[in-house]
């Protein structure tokens, strides 16, 4: 959670508590490895929900080979813009796990998402805890950058940082 002092100096920064799956936000992101195979976390539920992302995803991977610390946008029939940040390291082979993410992958990919979204026009973001679940990087590393990198943004930015499963978060601007 945002302290007191940390929401007065980036105001544009929420922290809220529900399934970002139910966010109203125009785009959504989150942090995945490239060639994820998305079958964990946020990952899973979004590929579950939107199947075609996960499609394109697999293509994109296969035709440009991405680096950690860029992004990936979707935007699908009736779905927010996705905002794929590859934070982990690729794993090494097709039948093994992504790498780990780490600060610099971390700090270049949120660097993108806020060009993304500023060259996107979109009007609101909705932002996991990026890199600290299966990623592996304790939110005490990773929430400053967020902070830094995003607040300055000048649309609502939700920070989920407690995930509860069917709940919509507020996400309601002063």
């Amino acid at each position: 959670m945002l302290t007191l002092k940390e929401v007065e100096h980036f105001p544009m920064i929420k922290d809220v508590t529900g399934d970002i799956l139910l966010s109203k936000a125009g785009a959504i992101a989150h942090g995945v490895a490239p060639h994820d195979d998305f079958k964990q976390g946020l990952a899973l539920q979004l590929r579950e929900q939107w199947p075609g992302m996960y499609k394109d995803f697999r293509h994109y991977c296969q035709t440009v080979n991405p680096k950690p610390g860029t992004v990936w946008s979707w935007k699908g029939p009736n779905a927010p813009v996705i905002i794929n940040l590859l934070t982990q390291e690729p794993p090494p082979d097709h039948q093994s796990r992504p790498g780990k993410a780490t600060l610099p992958n971390v700090n270049h990919a949120l660097q993108a998402l806020k060009k993304e979204a500023q060259e996107q026009g979109i009007k609101s973001l909705a932002i996991t805890r990026v890199a600290t679940g299966v990623g592996g990087l304790t939110w005490e590393e990773v929430q400053p950058l967020i902070t830094q990198i995003l607040g300055d943004l000048k649309i609502p930015v939700y920070l989920y940082s407690t995930y509860k499963k069917g709940l919509a978060a507020e996400e309601v601007w002063p």
